[in-house]
């Protein structure tokens, strides 16, 4: 019988991050995942010359210095800067909301006049409210027009949200909405962070680095036999979901899962932009993304004849799809709190990662948790 240091269930950004560091650390590591692929939801698929994001679009940014040198001295990242565009019934608008947004909203063309206009529409959510004996917001939508005002919310969050979360922005909790940022500048760079980019030649050579003198069974599905996958090592990283892990004991987690309708187009450049939102409630998808754009820059665009889109759809998930977002509302909280309590009286095996967690993570913060994990 096999005896590793460590097993690990999941080879996504999680699981080969780990790998790497029990690697150096001098420990044996066997990954397996359920996939016919390493790279968990980052894996890209190469067709007609384009990085595929099969799992939808990953960017990569943090403010973390050591994180971003790190991955650099796995694999250069390009200057991709996340600029996502907007398209309300065939208008445009710049995301996040910024001068730019503004002057397309209402004609404006200095911080003063915007904030003037942010006010107004803000104060008229407040006399709304007041008028209804609300004093705190009591779901998104309250709370968006507290924030934003009308004109933004209808146009470019109520019908985006809706079809994101499947439900009525008035029946989601406020917390989703707390901050919204609002920018005084002509600014389109959707993240703060110093630091943003894409691995040059796509996802897979970062997880393929990462992975580099481990040991790795693709095919392999955990469950399907536990018994000797517990037996084979002396400590189990495990990245996948949770309740599953306990059989459901207390019920299932609920998700927000995404389904995907990916398009060859034969011409070079469909939308001139790698994201756009489409934020009325009418169109079914949310978004399109256009993959060339990741990696290819001004002119390099046109060098290949073809291009490739996905539209994104997001929909409830049922057991046996693949879960995405998860639904951080009280009820899903407080199953996810039980779980957790089986999970720290675990002595061998570690949760870590967005399934494992119940937890949304970029994928900084993800290599941060795994960097923060004790090796023993």
């Amino acid at each position: 019988m096999e005896n590793y240091d460590y097993l690990i269930v999941g080879s996504g950004l999680m699981g080969a991050t780990f790998a790497w560091r029990a690697r150096q650390a001098g420990k044996t590591c066997l990954v397996i995942d359920r996939r016919d692929h390493v790279g968990g939801n980052i894996y890209c698929e190469e067709r007609e010359g384009i990085n595929v994001h099969r799992y939808g679009a990953h960017i990569f940014h943090t403010n973390n210095e050591e994180i971003w040198q790190f991955v650099n001295s796995l694999v250069p990242f390009n200057r991709y800067t996340n600029s996502p565009v907007a398209n309300y019934k065939g208008r445009l608008y710049n995301l996040p909301f910024n001068m730019n947004t503004f002057y397309q909203m209402w004609g404006v063309h200095t911080p003063a006049e915007a904030n003037a206009k942010l006010e107004e529409q803000r104060a008229e959510a407040r006399r709304m409210l007041e008028q209804q004996g609300v004093k705190e917001p009591r779901n998104l939508e309250e709370q968006a027009l507290l924030l934003i005002g009308s004109d933004i919310y209808e146009r470019l969050i109520k019908g985006y949200t809706e079809k994101q979360w499947g439900r009525p922005c008035a029946e989601l909790p406020a917390f989703i909405i707390r901050r919204l940022p609002v920018r005084l500048v002509f600014d389109n760079n959707y993240f703060n962070d110093r630091f943003q980019g894409i691995p040059e030649g796509g996802y897979n050579r970062l997880i393929d680095r990462l992975l580099e003198g481990v040991e790795v069974r693709m095919g392999e599905d955990y469950f399907a036999n536990r018994e000797h996958w517990n037996q084979i090592a002396k400590n189990i990283i495990f990245t996948g979901e949770i309740d599953r892990f306990y059989d459901y004991r207390f019920g299932h987690l609920e998700w927000r899962t995404v389904r995907f309708e990916t398009e060859t187009l034969t011409t070079s450049n469909y939308q001139g932009n790698a994201v756009v939102n489409y934020t009325e409630r009418e169109v079914p998808y949310t978004r399109i993304i256009e993959h060339k754009h990741f990696e290819s820059f001004g002119a390099e665009v046109e060098k290949n004849p073809k291009t490739i889109i996905s539209r994104e759809y997001s929909t409830e998930w049922k057991p046996g799809m693949e879960p995405y977002y998860p639904v951080n509302d009280a009820r899903n909280q407080q199953l996810y709190e039980q779980y957790r309590a089986l999970a720290a009286a675990e002595t061998n095996v570690i949760f870590a990662g967005r399934l494992a967690e119940y937890k949304y993570y970029d994928m900084a913060p993800t290599m941060e948790r795994a960097f923060g994990i004790g090796i023993h």
